[in-house]
């Protein structure tokens, strides 16, 4: 029986590359390789951050229970950023938000105008 712990598929429909979600929990792209290959089996000390990480239960993790899909709400890794960009300081948010608003009004004058890249 193979154990869906660590599916590719899990983790990409998390939105997670392997060392985006490797960086997340806490180990190696290369142990998270093994542990999607079923090659090793990761230590139960892991499966509670895999799982807040990809969204799941631990026993949906482990197979136990069928996986609920909620609707997607949209991109997970850009709520990932942006989560990250909460937790900076007030100067810090300050110029990644005016960053932001330069590529927005771009987009918007692009759209106005036609004009393509």
């Amino acid at each position: 029986m193979k154990n869906s712990l660590f599916s590719t598929g899990m983790r990409k429909a998390a939105g997670y590359t392997q060392a985006e979600l490797a960086a997340e929990v806490g180990i190696s792209r290369r142990n998270l390789a093994y542990y999607e290959t079923q090659t090793q089996h990761p230590p139960s000390s892991i499966l509670p951050e895999l799982a807040k990480a990809l969204n799941v239960t631990i026993d949906e993790l482990m197979g136990a229970t069928p996986i609920r899909r909620a609707a997607k709400t949209g991109s997970s890794r850009l709520q990932r950023r942006i989560a990250q960009i909460e937790k900076l300081d007030a100067k810090e948010k300050r110029q990644i938000l005016q960053f932001l608003d330069t590529f927005i009004e771009r987009e918007r004058l692009r759209r106005k105008t036609g004009t393509s890249y």
